[in-house]
């Protein structure tokens, strides 16, 4: 029987679809002579009319204004009274994702002495706290902080920085952070709707970030030293195979790929590296299949939670674009030199 409520919030959130940046917008954007003019090409956008009524002179006050907006919107889909609980289950965990950045940024700020800049999205920024966070001296401030705001489940996580506060240690705190999180993502997955096909989708982005890792680290010459940072959980890759990769070289990785759909990336990025010898092919074709392949198992998804995981992602993937875009334009840089970061 059609459940009316998962109606009425796949027919809002799809409806948003077509007003989103698209790369015909961004093309449009990359011949702009002025911000102004740039902006001018997204008007016709949601997030294009929204900053249109903004003040924006500056980088650094138009990426408040960018994350603000995802921000807004999540808060606009959550205010809806014709909901299905499952729907804000979604969209909480997911912008856990932001709460993990900002704490490792607040590390950063301790490791570094300086105070470090925060996303305003997420569990710690809906409980008024992220100044607090930045403002952090020592990581019993953030342990204190993550108990108020009821994510004390990562606090175990930030232990091992309290005893040992290494380089390498921050960046093993920093892949536990990121380990709980999937965790999290995949155990809410299980619970609601369609969930194996959530399941399915955070899988999906384990084993490309594990990917991910593995590559960079074999690029760098430290392939078996990134084992501790490879995240359990993935779909079609366990984290036993992935630091298997680990002391091979980049041109052996497809190869030990074959049968997954993993096979074709890593031919592309191992192509692309010879030719170019920049570390930064790694992300730039990870992050552009990565997006693909959840917008296939994703977006086809109506009357159902994951429209709400499909619209989380297109709203980031926009963001993501026009902070290159328009950093690129207030800073003189052509746009055209940033076109392989952009996910389009």
């Amino acid at each position: 029987m059609l459940n009316p409520r998962y109606a009425f919030i796949s027919a809002c959130l799809k409806g948003e679809e077509p007003k989103t940046v698209t790369s015909e917008h961004i093309d449009k954007m990359m011949t702009a002579p002025n911000l102004q003019d740039a902006l001018a090409t997204i008007r016709e956008t949601d997030i294009g009319s929204y900053l249109e009524e903004l003040p924006v002179k500056t980088f650094d006050y138009l990426d408040e204004c960018l994350w603000g907006y995802l921000a807004q919107r999540i808060r606009y889909v959550e205010s809806f009274k014709f909901l299905p609980k499952e729907i804000p289950e979604v969209s909480r965990a997911y912008v856990v994702k932001y709460d993990v950045s900002n704490i490792k940024a607040a590390l950063q700020g301790i490791s570094g002495g300086k105070k470090p800049s925060m996303i305003p999205v997420g569990i710690i920024h809906n409980n008024a706290l992220l100044d607090e966070l930045s403002n952090a001296e020592n990581v019993d401030d953030i342990i204190q902080l993550l108990i108020k705001c009821k994510l004390g489940d990562y606090v175990p996580a930030l232990e091992q920085y309290k005893i040992d506060k290494s380089a390498k240690s921050k960046l093993i705190v920093e892949a536990n952070l990121d380990g709980k999180y999937y965790k999290s993502m995949l155990n809410m997955a299980r619970r609601i709707k369609d969930g194996s096909v959530l399941t399915q989708a955070f899988g999906l982005v384990i084993d490309l970030t594990n990917l991910q890792i593995a590559l960079r680290a074999i690029i760098e010459g430290i392939g078996p030293d990134a084992a501790e940072f490879i995240i359990a959980g993935g779909y079609r890759i366990t984290d036993k195979a992935i630091k298997e990769l680990l002391p091979l070289k980049m041109t052996d990785i497809p190869a030990r790929l074959e049968d997954t759909q993993y096979q074709d990336i890593a031919n592309e990025v191992s192509t692309n590296y010879d030719k170019t010898k920049s570390i930064t092919a790694v992300d730039e074709i990870i992050d552009k299949h990565k997006f693909r392949m959840l917008k296939e198992i994703l977006s086809p998804r109506v009357l159902s939670p994951l429209v709400m995981a499909w619209y989380l992602i297109l709203k980031e993937v926009e963001i993501r674009n026009l902070r290159l875009v328009l950093k690129a334009i207030i800073d003189g840089v052509p746009v055209q030199e940033i076109k392989n970061y952009l996910v389009l």
